[in-house]
């Protein structure tokens, strides 16, 4: 193993040993804030609310690209803590989304990471793992302007080191069916909600998935339901049934696009629908050079995000980001999360490729 690919293991460790579930993330982002204390050359122009902005000195007409990810986690479970070594991964809460790229990050700013053409910024926040209206990152844009600057971003979510452009917007509905409770012995004098809430839902159990076209990539529309509950006993009939949805739609959509549609496809008349969440999806920007350059640093696949990332509150405030990423999608979140140390180099090797204007 490479001296790189040591140091970066050993840090990936370090960071998933400090828990940070989502609203608690003070002491990893006491961490990051003695690393980029630390770093050379950047100045921390924003220390609150969850998030950390550092920057370089600026140099006039000279585009900003920032690197950025989350500090937080979704909550440990299993075996997922604390971090180990496994032959060529590291394991645990977080090793994939996204301490794995923290690591890399911390990695590239202690290195004095720059370039000929662009200045380099690190932003580091908490709150992603939860719904958006706890966002620690949209009010970072209001109380430092220049992220709105910024030329491109490039939010390191697990992408398996692939650049991945977009995202599905993540619309969360609460479905309410009410009916009347009666003995089970004479359901006939009652109203079964669950009966009632079975013909509902069908709608989405039949729905096929659907890919739509944004920019010759295909993201797929898909709706869900993902709890339900209903009844008090077995010889009642019940009278209500609660249901949440999740619907992912694609960037061709607006978010009051996406809620009329699935208000359509729950168009029962005993239905109530609740939006508790609607996250909107984020634009495919393909056209910008920067991610022209990006993609031939690392000769990178280009494929579609189907999940929703902060790429969507970067689209929020004008300025093109993208997904790119050491950690592999499919341990995100899982009890055996893990990114493996070869990752953990390539993604500094690309980035570093990118930032010098030459290819790996």
């Amino acid at each position: 193993m490479s001296e790189l690919g040591d140091r970066l293991a050993a840090d990936a460790q370090s960071l998933i040993d400090v828990p940070s579930e989502s609203r608690d993330e003070a002491r990893i982002l006491d961490l990051v804030r003695d690393r980029i204390a630390a770093a050379p050359g950047l100045s921390l122009i924003d220390d609150g609310d969850g998030v950390l902005v550092a920057l370089p000195q600026r140099r006039p007409s000279t585009p900003l690209v920032l690197l950025a990810g989350h500090v937080d986690t979704v909550p440990i479970s299993g075996a997922a803590w604390p971090g180990r070594r496994q032959r060529d991964a590291i394991v645990g809460r977080g090793a994939a989304d996204m301490k794995g790229a923290l690591a890399v990050m911390l990695a590239l700013a202690a290195d004095g990471a720059s370039s000929a053409e662009m200045d380099v910024g690190y932003l580091f926040f908490a709150r992603e793992e939860i719904p958006i209206d706890e966002s620690a990152l949209l009010p970072a844009f209001d109380r430092s302007p220049v992220l709105g600057d910024a030329a491109l971003a490039i939010v390191m979510e697990p992408t398996a080191n692939q650049l991945e452009v977009g995202c599905n917007g993540n619309l969360s509905a609460l479905v309410t069916v009410r009916g009347r409770a009666a003995h089970s012995a004479r359901p006939w004098l009652g109203d079964n909600a669950i009966h009632a809430a079975i013909e509902a839902l069908a709608p989405l159990a039949d729905l096929p998935m659907r890919d739509v076209d944004v920019d010759g990539l295909s993201f797929r529309e898909v709706a869900s339901v993902t709890t339900i509950h209903g009844g008090v006993a077995g010889n009642v009939v019940p009278d209500r049934v609660e249901a949440r949805v999740n619907y992912r739609y694609a960037p061709s959509q607006r978010p009051e696009q996406a809620e009329a549609r699935l208000r359509e496809l729950l168009g029962h008349h005993r239905v109530e629908l609740t939006i508790e969440g609607n996250a909107p999806p984020g634009p495919v920007c393909l056209a910008n050079p920067l991610v022209t350059r990006l993609r031939a640093a690392g000769r990178l696949e280009v494929r579609p995000k189907q999940a929703w990332t902060p790429v969507a509150e970067f689209g929020m405030v004008g300025v093109d980001a993208v997904n790119l990423g050491p950690g592999d999608p499919r341990y995100a979140h899982t009890d055996d999360e893990q990114v493996t140390v070869g990752a953990l180099v390539r993604a500094h090797e690309i980035v570093s490729a990118f930032l010098a204007g030459t290819e790996v």
